[in-house]
Formats: structure tokens, sequence, C-alpha cells
């Protein structure tokens, strides 16, 4: 089993930055991929940032490029989303995410099988 504890959500103004966390412990060994999920209610889970955890590799959907960068700090067992230049459609709960392997469809919240509780995300205009 991993437990993924979250961190770093809040309320901030359009244009704000924000750093999420997302702290992991358990069988860590055998997840090689983190990702960043965000949802608003009524919508699904949408895919926003991953990274293949052993060669740091990284993947964004296409909105946030440029604004929101995925990382890990190894020694922590943590990984970041830093979030900048955050506008208001960026409101939503963002959950953190680790699986096993690479799955081929990493943009899928189906390819998950541990997850954060999430943390809400509100930015004002």
């Amino acid at each position: 089993q991993v437990q993924l504890v979250e961190s770093g959500g809040g309320l901030v103004q359009a244009g704000g930055s924000l750093r999420l966390s997302c702290a992991a412990s358990g069988r860590i060994f055998s997840v090689n991929t983190m990702a960043w999920f965000r949802q608003v209610p009524g919508e699904e889970r949408e895919f926003v940032a991953a990274m293949r955890w052993s060669v740091g590799s990284t993947y964004y959907t296409d909105s946030v490029k440029g604004r929101f960068t995925i990382s890990k700090d190894n020694a922590k067992n943590t990984g970041y989303l830093q979030m900048n230049s955050l506008k208001s459609e960026d409101t939503a709960v963002y959950y953190c995410a680790r699986t096993s392997g690479f799955p081929v469809t990493y943009y899928s919240a189906g390819s998950y099988s541990y997850w954060g509780q999430g943390t809400q995300v509100t930015v004002s205009s």
C-alpha cells in the first residue's frame, strides 16, 4: 500500500502562485509515476501533469504548460506542483496520484492506483 498526503492549497488572487506538495509513504519503491489531477463539481477529474519518478521526465496538459511545474524531492519522497500565473479557471480540488510503471494512458485517472485526499485551490479574479 501507498499513502499520499497533499498540502499547500488555498485562496490566491489571479496571477498569483501556489505550491502543492504530495508526501508519499509505504511501498513507495513500487510506484514510479506521479501525477496531478484536478476536479470541479459536476465534472470529471482532469489531468494536469505527470512525472516518471525514476527518470524525471514530465508531461503537462496544454492549458498549464509554461505556468505549472511538476517536480520531486527523492530524499523526502515528496512530489510538488508549482503553479504560477494562476487563473480563475484553475480553481478546483487538486489530487496527487501514483501508480506502478509508466502507463501509456498516464493522462487518465483510471490508470492510477493510489490517490491523495485532495486539496482545494481557489483563484479569485
